[in-house]
């Protein structure tokens, strides 16, 4: 699941970066390898997390997910100079605490 929630964030900052060259001319979205690299990441990422459901609860393994708002985050500060908030870094706190709980609650 942490390694579907990496890649699939890491699709994120591809869509992102070729969705910016397309500067709204989209019939070159078909040469655009940012994209489909994109595209191949999440398609990476969703088997990766159906082949993480197949081991364990669905209630502990789904929120993990959560984790690559985590890494995307990183990536926006990295890639995009995005700011990088008190909120956000509150987000990051909340989101970390909630996991922590939800594994309490498998034992």
């Amino acid at each position: 699941m942490l390694v579907g929630s990496v890649i699939g964030s890491a699709g994120a900052v591809f869509l992102k970066s070729g969705a910016h060259e397309l500067g709204g001319h989209w019939s070159s979205i078909v040469y655009n390898w940012k994209l489909a690299l994109g595209v191949i990441t999440y398609m990476l990422s969703s088997i990766l997390f159906v082949k993480g459901m197949a081991n364990g609860e669905l209630s502990v393994l789904f929120p993990m997910v959560s984790l690559g708002y985590i890494c995307s985050l990183v990536w926006s500060r990295l890639f995009f100079k995005e700011a990088l908030t008190g909120a956000k870094i509150l987000g990051v706190g909340l989101i970390l605490t909630g996991i922590v709980f939800l594994g309490f609650g498998n034992h």
